[in-house]
């Protein structure tokens, strides 16, 4: 079909990418009303309006590079600020309420797909990416889209559906302190310690979380630099891997899992990054921008996911899929708001490990921000970023179990 921009316009695309990725983010960041739907809502939508219009191509070498070199490398950059003992050490109480709340996400992932395995095609692959992302966030539903290789157009109705549902879920994260039947029945210290205080903050989560910090260009090569590396030594042992274990109808169970495991080039990627970072923790610590920088990938990522999105099969699978992340969203909420009353953890605990596992750290702690509950700041933070390791090994397990 022909279109405005032709699909061999590569300097054309590139502008219209990195350009509309970075409106999004300015909007976001600026105005109330693009915060409630999100950045990455606004990323897409801009590129799936222009793909039906057909003003830019579905398809295009420019989308093919985001999937095979952007992705990538965004997630290392994303992980350059994870070390394990220091989760650990610093954030234990909340780590263990993460890890609690990660549990309820695998459940509504097996409850939903049980339930709705029959209405949507691919719903396996789908529980997987939003797994992962549920557990860790927008780097690992990119991760596991471009594995489980999901059709453009389901890949486009779940981040409709997926931020739809954020953002009616963070509405109601937001307002539960304000809740009787909340401030009733669990331990709210933080609330308490604020109680009298009155807030005028008029910018939005995600400016006050994107403060403006010193980045010097030795961060910047050296971020970058790292990351190429990484993911150039990831990939190539992955595929060494592979080639040496037999995987398929002919090999054992025992085989497959390997295969799936050390043959898989993201989970290979995520595992060398964790390993690096945490053996030079020093030198990852003084880096300054990795989160920027990969954020801003992921967000030409989801440009790109919407340019094959067709309007009509958004109206077809969006609703379905809606309901499919509404009982994730639900047995999450359930069992970490349960098992944490149980376990006597405060409320603002419970809330942003909810957050952290439904919409990432980042969220987590613009929330942990807007509160004005700094104590739990860089705890919650430090702990959303453990998401980003073992999201995508749950997620792609849990493909793997869907998909039997």
């Amino acid at each position: 079909m022909n279109t405005l921009i032709q699909p061999d316009d590569t300097w054309l695309l590139w502008a219209f990418l990195a350009g509309w990725a970075a409106i999004s983010i300015y909007l976001e960041q600026r105005y109330q009303w693009a915060a409630k739907i999100s950045g990455a809502v606004i990323a897409l939508l801009g590129a799936l309006v222009l793909a039906n219009l057909h003003i830019i191509p579905t398809e295009a070498p420019a989308y093919d590079a985001v999937w095979s070199y952007v992705v990538p490398l965004a997630i290392p950059l994303l992980l350059f600020q994870t070390n394990l003992r220091k989760i650990w050490v610093e954030s234990e109480r909340l780590l263990v309420l993460f890890l609690i709340s990660s549990i309820g996400t695998v459940i509504g992932v097996y409850l939903s797909f049980i339930g709705l395995k029959n209405a949507v095609k691919s719903l396996d692959k789908i529980g997987a990416i939003m797994t992962g992302s549920y557990i860790g966030g927008g780097v690992n539903f990119a991760a596991l889209s471009a594995k489980f290789e999901v059709p453009g157009e389901l890949v486009s109705a779940a981040v409709v559906a997926d931020n739809l549902m954020m953002a009616l879920y963070f509405f109601v994260l937001m307002v539960i302190p304000a809740i009787g039947f909340f401030r009733n029945r669990f331990q709210t210290p933080y609330i308490d310690e604020l109680e009298k205080r009155v807030g005028d903050n008029r910018e939005t989560q995600a400016a006050s979380y994107w403060k403006p910090k010193e980045i010097s260009l030795k961060d910047i090569a050296a971020s970058f630099g790292t990351a190429f590396v990484l993911v150039a030594i990831s990939f190539k042992l992955a595929d060494i891997f592979d080639e040496l274990i037999p995987s398929g109808e002919n090999a054992s169970f025992v085989l497959n899992v390997s295969n799936g495991i050390f043959g898989d080039r993201y989970l290979m990627l995520t595992t060398i990054t964790i390993i690096v970072v945490s053996v030079f923790s020093r030198f990852f610590e003084r880096l300054n921008g990795t989160q920027e920088f990969g954020t801003f990938l992921i967000y030409l990522f989801f440009v790109v996911i919407g340019v094959p999105a067709s309007i009509p099969e958004l109206i077809k699978n969006a609703p379905l899929l809606l309901l499919f992340v509404f009982i994730i969203v639900l047995m999450n909420m359930i069992v970490t708001f349960g098992v944490g009353k149980l376990l006597k953890f405060d409320l603002e605990e419970m809330i942003l490990a909810s957050n952290a596992n439904i919409g990432g750290p980042t969220t987590a702690a613009a929330m942990a921000i807007a509160k004005g509950w700094t104590r739990l700041i860089v705890p919650i933070l430090l702990v959303g970023t453990l998401g980003y390791i073992i999201g995508n090994y749950i997620g792609s397990m849990m493909g793997y179990i869907l998909g039997e």
